[in-house]
């Protein structure tokens, strides 16, 4: 059973930009506060290169994955600093084989069927809708999904997502977590503003 299969995961992972690894901690605390037990770290900040193992140290019960992994030396390093998962944007093949020979559990970015079928040809049943909003929301993905429907597809929309339209991604069948990037804005994170990040996540649990 794949790391993304187990029913006990929450239904949102949050996406968060870290531009000082020394805001990780209490982070990753605010997130566990508020019952979320994984995240993504974007690879947006040469922080979150550190902020990913200290995570991983300090707070064992959290799944931390790297986002944004665009290239193979990006996968390589992450996956070096134990990252639990990783994530990209895009789908880039050379990235995926690189992971699945280090044993690291992938979550490529498709927005297309020709994408999802590509990622499915070379092992990757887990995929992130990417950017989802943008890209034609929930109706757009019903639609892509519909055809591959016998292929077991699982999808973590993100790019868009908010409090007010989640419940429509998560009533999509194949959607099994969504990521939010307003679970934690810069500005809460730079404050240190934990309090309001946990009850976020306590009011967006509440809607699934």
């Amino acid at each position: 059973m794949s790391l993304f299969d187990s029913d006990s995961n929450p239904k949102i992972m949050p996406v968060v930009v870290i531009e000082n690894a020394n805001d990780a901690p209490g982070l990753a605390e605010a997130f566990l506060k508020g019952g979320l037990n994984w995240i993504e770290i974007t690879l947006r900040t040469e922080a979150a290169y550190e902020a990913i193992p200290r995570i991983i140290k300090e707070f064992p019960d959290m799944m931390v994955g790297a986002g944004t992994v665009v290239s193979v030396e990006q996968a390589k390093r992450v996956a070096d600093y134990g990252s639990t998962f990783a994530l990209s944007p895009g789908l880039d093949v050379e990235v995926i084989e690189y992971l699945k020979g280090r044993d690291v559990p992938f979550i490529p970015g498709i927005a297309t069927a020709s994408e999802m079928m590509l990622a499915l040809k070379h092992g990757c049943r887990h995929l992130k809708f990417f950017p989802a909003e943008a890209a034609g929301g929930v109706k757009y993905l019903k639609s892509v999904l519909a055809p591959l429907k016998s292929f077991g597809v699982q999808i973590c929309p993100t790019g868009g997502l908010n409090l007010n339209n989640m419940v429509d991604y998560l009533a999509i069948p194949q959607v099994f977590t969504i990521g939010g990037s307003w679970l934690a804005t810069a500005d809460q994170i730079k404050n240190h503003d934990w309090k309001t990040i946990t009850q976020q996540v306590k009011d967006a649990l509440a809607k699934t």
